[in-house]
């Protein structure tokens, strides 16, 4: 049975979304649609205003819906240590982890040659500037441990090292709750690489 074109505009806008397939995507339009018209402008409605009102810090580049994130403008957070991260969806991860209590500075993306991507469409000026208005002392790079994220934090640590500032890259190995059978040779080389005292 094929949907009518308006329920399938919606699954297919579903689609986009990470994570979610054509039987995935179906099930949240076919749901809405038994809740009813009101359950769909209401969802309609969010979306609208947080496309309206969320932006991005001006100082960080995290998610906010003011000029200045909450985490930015918390005198508590530790201005001594900056965590560079490629996107804002980023924060989200480390704030979730309750651990880190400095300050984040995000790139908006990668370095990447072959998706046209350089230093200069990154948030990397933005960034000089900070170290110049703060008293930042470590630098923490944590782009994800991909081609294109170990590109930028190589890139990113010879930029920062004539600076003075320490600068270093987060941990990279196994997951808790691993199974050391199942890890491949690059992730146990960083295990023992990242390896320290107990």
């Amino acid at each position: 049975m094929k949907l009518p074109d308006s329920l399938e505009a919606v699954v297919n806008a579903f689609q986009k979304l990470p994570g979610v397939g054509t039987k995935s995507a179906q099930r949240m339009a076919l749901h809405l649609l038994k809740e009813g018209p009101a359950a769909m402008e209401h969802l309609g409605d969010l979306l609208r205003d947080a496309a309206r009102s969320v932006g991005f810090c001006e100082r960080c580049g995290a998610f906010t819906d003011r000029p200045v994130c909450a985490i930015c403008s918390d005198p508590k957070r530790d201005n001594g240590t900056l965590v560079v991260l490629a996107e804002a969806s980023n924060v989200l991860s480390f704030e979730r982890s309750g651990h880190f209590r400095g300050r984040y500075h995000v790139l908006g993306g990668l370095i990447s040659p072959l998706k046209g991507v350089g230093p200069d469409q990154l948030k990397v000026r933005e960034l000089l500037k900070r170290l110049e208005d703060t008293q930042i002392k470590e630098i923490v790079l944590a782009t994800n441990p991909t081609l294109d994220g170990e590109a930028t934090a190589s890139w990113l640590a010879r930029i920062l090292e004539p600076l003075g500032v320490r600068t270093t890259r987060i941990g990279l190995g196994l997951p808790i709750g691993s199974d050391l059978e199942y890890a491949d040779e690059l992730t146990l080389d960083r295990a023992m690489d990242g390896r320290r005292p107990l």
